[in-house]
């Protein structure tokens, strides 16, 4: 089998971002993705000429995602939202600007809330103490309808639902970014976009991809000696990125192999959604392009309003349910979002065209939580020389689409500064001799 001096396991955006930046930096690189195509959790699906994304998907200008995409000469186009948001309270659907003055808040909670909103834009996140979102919001805010509105915003912005563990810092600071005007872009034709872009770079950079591959084995005695594969196959290797969730490479490791690993795994809090995508043939209800759930954990977006998402141009809109770590039932998930649809876009199921329902989606394999043992995760493993982590969930402060690129980067700056310094000890040593 031909040898390589890194591989790296797994083929979505970090793990295509480390392959490509390893690969320019001169080194062979070979990626394995278990699936039949690379891309991971930004890949695209194609509906009767819709493009669904697999949940509502947003790039943050200024952003890790962003700054290394354009750095990889990666063209993004698409169109940034008004701010023209709804919100749901109480099943009834208000405008943000005449639900903030109405009854529904006092004239103190309405100078809190304006006063919240002028201070987070330009908020410091570092300045920010290690302590769980809840904690931060019951300290600073008093009135409870706008906690009721910021827990809703942080909420969409993190696509998280657990105040209690979520650190405050990193949630704070990214969704102050999108909060900035034009921050948002919706990616026309979908993230599949971005992922055809990512597969050219890193097939002009040399790359060797390799897709329905299953490893079973990282090999390792104290550092990376070989992997395994499901067909009974090995290859030599001494540099390994796993840009999968810490459960997999743990059980690569064989569970007990690697007590860094193992905690990552053990502490690791999985979010989920259910997130029901649609393309219409019209919206009943056309000038609401998103509704933000204030007493519901749920938002509803048409990014089609500002990009383009299917052949036609016909309006494609996806309606999500943040579910944070619990379980979940996944027929009744998919009767309330049909339910909250009704008192958003009510007529909706007369117009539909093609649907997608994702009862489960892992938006992340862990974030930044308190009880976390290790709060920056990776890139390196410790106990394992030669072995690296990427992924959203080895986020040193990033968020979702953020921290995947940043951590895959990361990882491809570490496995180049190690293979250097191994290098120059090989020469000294070389000296001596």
């Amino acid at each position: 089998m031909k040898q390589f001096d890194v591989a790296v396991l797994g083929g979505g955006i970090a793990g295509l971002v480390a392959a490509i930046e390893l690969a320019r930096a001169g080194k062979s690189v070979v990626l394995m993705e278990k699936a039949s195509q690379l891309g991971g959790r930004a890949i695209s699906v194609k509906k009767n000429g819709a493009s669904f994304n697999l949940g509502p998907h947003a790039i943050v200008k200024g952003g890790a995602a962003d700054e290394i995409f354009q750095a990889l000469g990666i063209r993004i186009e698409g169109g940034s939202p008004s701010a023209n948001l709804s919100v749901l309270w109480n099943n009834k659907v208000t405008p943000m600007l005449k639900f903030i003055f109405s009854q529904n808040l006092s004239w103190s909670g309405k100078m809190e809330l304006l006063k919240f909103f002028a201070k987070f834009v330009k908020i410091d996140a570092d300045s920010v103490p290690v302590i769980s979102l809840r904690s931060w919001i019951e300290q600073e805010l008093h009135d409870p309808m706008v906690r009721h509105i910021v827990y809703a915003m942080l909420r969409v912005g993190s696509f998280t639902q657990d105040p209690d563990h979520q650190l405050a810092g990193p949630v704070l600071g990214h969704v102050a970014r999108t909060s900035r005007i034009n921050s948002i872009v919706y990616v026309q034709g979908g993230w599949q976009t971005i992922v055809d872009q990512l597969y050219a770079q890193a097939d002009r950079a040399g790359v060797s991809m390799m897709t329905g591959t299953n490893v079973t084995e990282i090999e390792h005695d104290g550092a990376v000696r070989k992997i395994r594969f499901a067909d009974g196959k090995e290859m030599d290797i001494t540099h390994v990125i796993s840009a999968t969730p810490p459960a997999v490479t743990s059980r690569l490791l064989g569970d007990a192999g690697c007590k860094s690993v193992l905690r990552w795994k053990e502490q690791a809090r999985v979010i989920v959604a259910a997130c029901l995508d649609l393309s219409l043939k019209r919206l009943p209800v056309p000038n609401r392009f998103a509704v933000l759930g204030v007493d519901q954990p749920v938002y509803f977006s048409n990014q089609s309003k500002f990009t383009r998402l299917s052949e036609a141009g016909t309006p494609v809109v996806s309606i999500i349910k943040y579910n944070g770590t619990g379980g979940t039932d996944a027929k009744a998930d998919e009767r309330f979002l049909e339910q909250m649809m009704d008192l958003i876009q009510p007529g909706w199921k007369k117009e539909v065209l093609a649907r997608q329902y994702l009862p489960n989606m892992v938006v992340a394999h862990d974030y930044m939580h308190a009880g976390r043992e290790d709060r920056f995760p990776g890139p390196a493993v410790p106990e394992i020389a030669g072995l690296y982590v990427a992924g959203e969930w080895a986020s040193h402060g990033e968020l979702l689409s953020d921290a995947a690129a940043a951590s895959g980067r990361r990882a491809a700056r570490c496995v180049l500064k190690d293979m250097e310094e191994a290098g120059r000890k090989s020469d000294r040593e070389s000296i001596v001799v």
